[in-house]
């Protein structure tokens, strides 16, 4: 097959066989661009078309250009979701339902009778969907939730109250949120932060907006921000930015008569996750006052592919003579006792929790570490409360009877800002007696179980200075001894070749270890830096970045991904890691799976 394109004017090119035959050869002439060509007929294969005008100008767009408008006008737009009766069918069936009769399903919280109500009328509106619909209890126990994963299911979210266009009745419509890759249907937890910020880049306000609000409805009918909203996260949440995302959408929209409002639910909210997950046991350590990522859990988590916890598991199987699926039941029910599988999982569900699944960094004793990427946005939790409840609720901010389940508060109890005022200075000052190592310029985390400061070097140290905890001394010595050590072709580390260690067959490459690189990594870095006014070393780490995730966009016809080898000047985008980049085997550029654009 040969496609020809000439040089004047829009040309229309016959799409019957273009975008199914594998774009085996291309007569480009003149100024036009291979790889902005490719992208052009997938996008319109995509949309059904048939036909394409295409001229000139679009297939030369400059890269950074067209990279921008890409993500503006296609991607996010793509990667849309909302749940109820127009995404049911497909967004309630789960790809990790490994049970006999997997099922669309859906999990309604106690008290959210509408909705409930809701989901009943679709299920006997469309018998064909078989659609499961669940009331959740009151109390979610780890119990609870091992039992569910027989059942698992989506969580719902936020609606609206609409007219129905073509009815005239009133119904229901999801809230709309972000997925971070297309293959997504679920709200995933910090991956919506991340988002947000291109969103707001992007002047989609509307929908960094519901995604606070749904994030909202999730603190408060099911006690955290998850992991993402299926049943088998409903005990682990991610590392907390409600309290920044929320501020941010209320400076854009604050001159709207609701704005006020919209930020009252969202600190509320925050407040609630702060004192029911993050500042009590098991994530608290009484000792030191310090947070840890430290989710409840019973059993083997389920939502990991069939074979995934084998290895781990094959030695207390033929311990126990058992058949693997006979002894997986038996564990999880507390009918075999193995303490030394319970600590595994225990940190397993740890690491998933951190969002940095996974690194050599966490592996064995996630739970157990006070990590300064947490303590750090606990912080700015902190201070971002007493600075709003000071600056923009007169200092009087009353807590209503919703949110104060597993808090400290009474219906109607008034909060100022002198207590979070407090709460900042006290963690601010154990963070630098435990954490803070003067001689290598860095954060560590603290083994709040070995009582020791760690020593894996992790760009999560830069952290400190995005939340604001370090000092300006600490700022300074972090970029003079620090930054060297993380610095790379493309951008910031995860993490450094001595900290990650030796790899090989018997211990592979982990993805938020050495080589790779991240975009929140980056992200919160730069802001960080320019928080200390080190503009200079913010604005060379973001061109860094930005160049090598464009050049492999236009070498690699599109390509986007959620990580980089930073190390890889000619191909970044193939990570040689436990999890690598999806998407990366199509000729023509694949959807979009990047996890934060």
């Amino acid at each position: 097959m040969q496609i020809t394109i000439e040089d004047e004017g829009p040309k229309v090119l016959s799409l019957r066989t273009a975008a199914s035959a594998g774009y085996n050869r291309f007569e480009v002439r003149g100024t036009y661009m291979l790889s902005n060509l490719l992208q052009e007929l997938t996008l319109a294969k995509e949309y059904g078309r048939k036909q394409i005008i295409l001229d000139e100008g679009r297939l030369n767009e400059n890269p950074v250009s067209r990279l921008s408008r890409l993500i503006r006008d296609h991607f996010w737009d793509g990667l849309t979701r909302r749940i109820d009766a127009s995404s049911i069918e497909i967004a309630a069936r789960d790809p990790k339902d490994w049970t006999d009769d997997p099922r669309p399903r859906i999990y309604i919280p106690h008290g959210v009778s509408e909705q409930y109500e809701y989901y009943k009328q679709v299920a006997r509106d469309r018998p064909e969907i078989r659609l499961d619909f669940q009331q959740l209890p009151e109390n979610i126990t780890p119990e609870l939730i091992r039992d569910m994963n027989e059942k698992p299911g989506l969580l719902a979210l936020e609606t609206e109250q609409i007219v129905d266009p073509e009815t005239g009745r009133k119904t229901l419509r999801g809230l709309p949120f972000v997925v971070p890759g297309g293959r997504f249907n679920e709200l995933y937890g910090w991956d919506s932060y991340m988002e947000s910020l291109g969103l707001l880049v992007n002047d989609r306000v509307d929908l960094a907006k519901s995604m606070v609000l749904n994030f909202c409805f999730c603190i408060q009918h099911y006690g955290k921000i998850l992991n993402a909203t299926r049943s088998y996260y409903l005990g682990r949440s991610q590392p907390p930015f409600l309290t920044d995302m929320a501020l941010r959408v209320y400076e854009k929209i604050k001159h709207e008569p609701d704005a006020k409002e919209f930020l009252r639910r969202s600190i509320l909210a925050a407040i609630k996750e702060y004192h029911s997950i993050w500042t009590c046991e098991p994530r608290l350590d009484p000792v030191t006052g310090l947070s840890r990522y430290r989710p409840e859990g019973l059993g083997v988590p389920p939502e990991t592919e069939a074979g995934h916890f084998v290895h781990i598991l094959e030695p207390y199987i033929k311990k126990h003579k058992m058949e693997f699926k006979d002894f997986v039941r038996a564990y999880n029910y507390g009918e075999i006792k193995e303490p030394e599988l319970d600590s595994y999982f225990m940190h397993d569900r740890a690491v998933r929790e951190s969002g940095h699944d996974t690194t050599y960094r966490f592996e064995g004793i996630c739970a157990d570490l006070a990590t300064i990427d947490l303590n750090s946005l606990l912080f700015k939790y902190e201070t971002d409360i007493a600075r709003t409840i000071r600056n923009v609720f007169d200092d009087k901010l009353v807590i209503p009877g919703e949110f104060c389940d597993r808090t400290p508060y009474q219906p109607g109890e008034v909060l100022s800002s002198a207590a979070w005022d407090r709460r900042a200075k006290r963690r601010k000052l154990t963070v630098d007696k435990l954490m803070w190592d003067e001689e290598q310029g860095v954060f560590f985390d603290y083994n709040t179980a070995k009582r020791e400061r760690c020593n894996y070097e992790s760009s999560t140290t830069f952290w400190a200075m995005w939340a604001g905890i370090a000092t300006p001394k600490q700022a300074a010595d972090m970029v003079k001894k620090g930054l060297p050590r993380f610095e790379a072709y493309g951008g910031l580390l995860a993490g450094t070749e001595k900290s990650r260690g030796n790899v090989g067959l018997e211990r592979p490459n982990r993805q938020w270890d050495y080589p790779s690189g991240w975009a929140p990594q980056q992200m919160l870095a730069w802001t960080g830096l320019l928080r200390y006014s080190f503009t200079e070393e913010a604005e060379r780490l973001a061109y860094k970045w930005l160049f090598m995730i464009t050049k492999a966009f236009v070498d690699f016809n599109g390509v986007v991904v959620e990580k980089y080898d930073v190390t890889r000047p000619a191909d970044p985008h193939r990570v040689d890691a436990e999890y690598g980049n999806q998407g990366l085997d199509f000729k023509p550029p694949p959807p979009p799976t990047c996890q934060f654009l």
